[in-house]
């Protein structure tokens, strides 16, 4: 990957400073590359509103863009406002003139045509040039709902786009107008999850990429207040000759949309002169963007901008929002993602969801537990001990009680297999529960409250998670787990019903609010994702354990 690659953009000048030359560079430069600019056209122009716009000539267009070429190298282009048809064929003969002897890099072409306030930024007789002349040429085209249906009209392809099925056929359409792939933005398209669903049951060749709040593996911040009250969603379509990928990610209720285009434009231009393919160029350029407009704060009386610089502030963890309640289990989660699915998609889960589980597994691993129970019990009175403040006593207290209780149960669902108090209390531990309670203890004993915090954490949201990914399988279409009749259907309800999960709900208000009130520094977040991170190999280690058992 090339040190700050270059990106030219061809745009528009934002006197506002949120769209066109001005978002771009900011895009640009926030994604560590280095941007150079030829500007198409000056506007006059504030968050309120397009006041008017002035073309550059002609040949200065062209100026700029052979002067650029000439001395900075560009990994990739990206072309936004061109105003008129002889700036269109101008920018796309110059190209063809620096590239007449080199492969032309990745061009990202933004077909900008309205601005968010509703001026025209594109003359009628140039949308058919650049149909004809910069669409050839185009690696990626990224109309939205509005440039589609313009763009299908003008070829005499009359569609209105109202469904994510709209989009799709939409999309394929857009493919014939010549470029070699399409991204079809949905943000002025409402969408649900069922219609997720729905489509997906419709169209299983079109691989999904969640976004935002969702994610792969995280169950139990879906379920546990991030997505429960989202309604609408934004969706994009990436079509290639190769396959089409959408990519869905909350609606935020925002007027900081300005320059969202050229900002995700630009973006992609980045991350392609990176050396990114299609798909992860836009999985990044859209979260990118998205988190833009969640970031952002108030600039203007009008549509303000996105805040182009939210991936730059010094903090470690980022604010707690209403679509992302819980950012700093999610980061925990996402830094140590393939460890946490190996531990959470454990075949010793998939068994015992589907009830083939050997019971001598099984009774192996309940048996550990009790034991397991112990340190856990010992790890919070720690905690206790540690707390500053009585309602950090009683929540520690109270877990502490509430294992207690859970023991009682341990206890009966123990003899409904067989196996006695006597018998648990008799059994020896195993390596890997001595292990794990030693690591707690440890951990417990070094000072800092947060990171047993997180050693604890790991076992509860873990185990949070499972029951509801259980749960969801259980009525999922694929229908892989098996309620009726499974031996293992008491530990399944247990992790995955109101009581559980109320516990895991406090748990992640807890944790989230003690981050946010005492924001760690780098070193002390890595040393708490350190202990997060191996309280995950820990638990993975536990289910191991039981499945290495000889028969």
């Amino acid at each position: 990957m090339t040190s700050h690659p270059g990106v030219l953009t061809i745009a528009g000048s934002d006197s506002g400073g949120g769209a066109g030359i001005q978002a771009d560079l900011k895009t640009i430069a926030a994604l560590g590359c280095y941007g150079s600019s030829a500007i198409t056209a000056l506007t006059a122009q504030n968050t309120r509103g397009v006041q008017g716009v002035h073309p550059v000539p002609v040949k200065f267009v062209e100026s700029q863009i052979h002067v650029v070429l000439a001395d900075i190298d560009a990994k990739a282009i990206k072309t936004g406002m061109l105003y008129d048809a002889q700036i269109a064929s101008a920018v796309v003969r110059t190209l063809k003139a620096h590239y007449r002897e080199a492969p032309m890099p990745a061009l990202i072409c933004d077909p900008v045509c309205v601005s968010t306030s509703g001026h025209t930024l594109l003359r009628q007789d140039a949308v058919d040039t650049i149909v004809d002349e910069l669409f050839p040429i185009a690696a990626l085209i990224t109309p939205n709902k509005q440039e589609a249906e313009l763009l299908l009209a003008r070829r005499g392809y009359p569609a209105e786009i109202k469904s994510l099925h709209d989009m799709l056929v939409a999309a394929d359409a857009l493919m014939g107008l010549g470029s070699r792939a399409v991204l079809l933005k949905g943000g002025h398209i409402t969408a649900t999850l069922d219609d997720i669903a729905q489509f997906a049951s419709a169209h299983p060749e079109v691989k999904r990429v969640p976004q935002g709040v969702f994610g792969e593996n995280m169950e139990i911040l879906q379920l546990s207040g991030d997505t429960t009250k989202i309604e609408e969603l934004v969706v994009d379509i990436l079509y290639q000759t190769s396959g089409a990928t959408m990519f869905y990610r909350p609606r935020i209720d925002s007027q900081n949309t300005h320059g969202t285009g050229c900002t995700l434009s630009s973006a992609l231009a980045s991350f392609v002169a990176q050396g990114y393919d299609l798909v992860e160029a836009t999985r990044k350029a859209t979260e990118y963007t998205h988190f833009g407009i969640q970031a952002a704060y108030p600039v203007g009386g009008g549509h303000g901008p996105l805040d182009h610089l939210h991936g730059l502030r010094p903090a470690c963890i980022p604010a707690r929002t209403p679509t992302n309640k819980h950012p700093f289990t999610r980061l925990l989660i996402q830094q140590s993602a393939s460890t946490w699915k190996a531990y959470v998609e454990h075949p010793f889960v998939v068994e015992l969801g589907k009830g083939t589980l050997a019971k001598d597994k099984f009774v192996h691993f309940i048996k550990q537990d009790y034991h397991y129970l112990k340190y856990y019990a010992r790890a919070y009175a720690l905690l206790a001990a540690k707390a500053t403040t009585f309602g950090g006593v009683d929540r520690a207290v109270q877990t502490i009680l509430n294992v207690l209780r859970e023991i009682n149960t341990h206890k009966a669902f123990c003899g409904k297999f067989g196996v006695t108090e006597e018998e648990l209390e008799s059994t020896p531990e195993a390596s890997a529960t001595t292990a794990y309670g030693c690591y707690l203890i440890e951990t417990g004993l070094q000072g800092d409250s947060m990171k047993l915090t997180m050693a604890l954490l790991a076992c509860l949201l873990g185990y949070g998670e499972v029951g509801l990914w259980l749960k969801r399988h259980a009525s999922a279409p694929d229908g892989w787990v098996v309620l009726e009749g499974n031996t293992y259907l008491q530990w399944i309800e247990d992790y995955s019903g109101e009581n559980y999960q109320s516990a895991v709900k406090l748990g992640l208000d807890v944790i989230e609010s003690r981050a946010a009130e005492d924001p760690p520094s780098p070193a002390r977040f890595a040393e708490w994702a350190g202990v997060w991170q191996k309280c995950t190999q820990l638990e993975k280690g536990f289910w191991d354990m039981a499945m290495n058992l000889s028969p």
